[in-house]
């Protein structure tokens, strides 16, 4: 009888607390490999651009995001954030540019804030991939405000948005 009250103690710490009828786990973990990668909307996006393990956090919280990875050349359409972005740059070589400014080298392990409001693309170099970890919090149900396309001699640096 000890044996069995000592195992059933054991199993208890082993076991899932909702294989025991208790409450439901509050946290949730999203397995990697369970969402489809999609295609980044050429709206939004110039080139070959995949979004991988998009998040988005359940009311109150309003903070979402996405693993995104461009291809040599390609680059997000100039954007604003009602709230601002976070970048963290995992892999390969991109840029970003804040309009008005001049293009800016971006590698792994780097962090770019972009502030609210803030007119800005963000992409690969023209040679090389790149992949960030994209957070953005949403304001009234949106967490970003796309503008026009970035045009070819914005993105090699030649023209008007510097």
């Amino acid at each position: 009888m000890k044996l069995l009250a000592t195992m059933t103690a054991m199993l208890s710490v082993l076991t899932p607390a909702a294989a025991l009828g208790a409450e439901e786990e509050k946290v949730k973990i999203i397995a990697a490999g369970t969402q489809d990668s999609v295609t980044g909307p050429a709206a939004w996006f110039t080139g070959k651009v995949r979004i991988d393990s998009s998040f988005q956090a359940s009311e109150p919280a309003r903070t979402g995001g996405a693993t995104v990875t461009f291809e040599p050349g390609a680059r997000t359409a100039w954007h604003t954030h009602p709230l601002g972005q976070t970048l963290i740059v995992t892999q390969g070589k991109g840029r970003v540019q804040e309009w008005g400014k001049a293009i800016r080298e971006i590698r792994p392990g780097d962090i770019v804030w972009i502030p609210e409001g803030v007119k800005h693309w963000h992409g690969a170099t023209p040679g090389t991939a790149m992949t960030h970890i994209a957070i953005a919090e949403s304001l009234d149900g949106s967490p970003v405000t796309w503008m026009e396309q970035v045009t070819d001699a914005q993105y090699q640096g030649r023209d008007g948005a510097r």
